[in-house]
């Protein structure tokens, strides 16, 4: 424990938890969104159920160093298989590939249900059977964030004590923020479409990675950044006496 409290240490506890912060803006979203779609009370157990499990897989995957840095080794190349394409394949790279599709595909559906108002994939007539749907998405996506997120902390230190505590202290600053967070998308439609465009994008992010297609995240944070910016210009000077643009929703119980 003591290693803990040197200035190196703790100089890196403060950068790592920056830093999984930042990096767990696009997991505070889709928790967001996903929990927003279940009944009211049951969307802080949603959020908390979330949070508290990227925390956990984080942990986790901390004592496991050795098979989180093989997955970055090739298990197959395209070549192999007789295509005309010299890429290889880690499992780091399937996770993102798969992580991807998953992004992309319930972003996009969610759009499609928020302006055409289909029924909800998540709406069932038992409030617990949507909570259990929403934890799965919620804990899937969790642990696609949690490996990149791990690989990105053990290239800072190879200290476990200190990227656990960065691990903790981010995910306590995310609990604390998540509510107010959920609340905002929920009130203003047009940011919510903003964020889905913004998962869309990480989506694509994630498959592009799996394809080792390097596109460096502080253009994509800059762009996300931007776009927010402008997005809280237009609220700020919308006319208050016109109505404004409303998603298709649902009751909530």
């Amino acid at each position: 424990m003591q290693e803990l409290f040197t200035s190196a240490a703790l100089t890196s506890i403060l950068t790592l938890t920056l830093l999984e912060i930042i990096l767990g803006v696009d997991n505070i979203i889709f928790i967001s969104i996903i929990s927003g779609k279940l009944p009211t009370q049951d969307q802080k157990k949603a959020r908390n159920i979330g949070l508290l499990t990227a925390m956990g897989i984080r942990i986790a995957l901390l004592f496991v160093l050795g098979w989180v840095l093989g997955l970055e080794q090739d298990l197959f190349n395209l070549s192999d298989l007789g295509l005309p394409f010299d890429i290889g394949f880690s499992g780091k790279d399937l996770i993102l590939l798969g992580g991807g599709l998953f992004l992309l595909y319930k972003s996009t559906s969610e759009i499609h249900h928020k302006l055409e108002g289909k029924n909800d994939d998540l709406d069932t007539k038992k409030g617990v059977a949507s909570l259990s749907r929403a934890v799965i998405d919620i804990t899937v996506i969790n642990i696609i964030f949690s490996i990149d997120s791990i690989i990105t902390a053990i290239g800072m230190t190879t200290v476990i004590a200190v990227m656990a505590a960065s691990v903790v202290l981010s995910t306590l600053a995310m609990l604390l923020f998540a509510k107010n967070v959920g609340d905002f998308v929920e009130k203003h439609p047009t940011v919510k479409m903003l964020a889905l465009s913004f998962l869309v994008m990480i989506g694509t992010l994630l498959v592009a990675e799996a394809f080792h297609v390097h596109v460096p995240k502080g253009y994509v944070y800059f762009a996300m950044a931007f776009s927010f910016f402008v997005e809280m210009l237009n609220i700020k000077m919308r006319n208050n006496s016109k109505k404004p643009v409303e998603l298709h929703t649902h009751v909530k119980e």
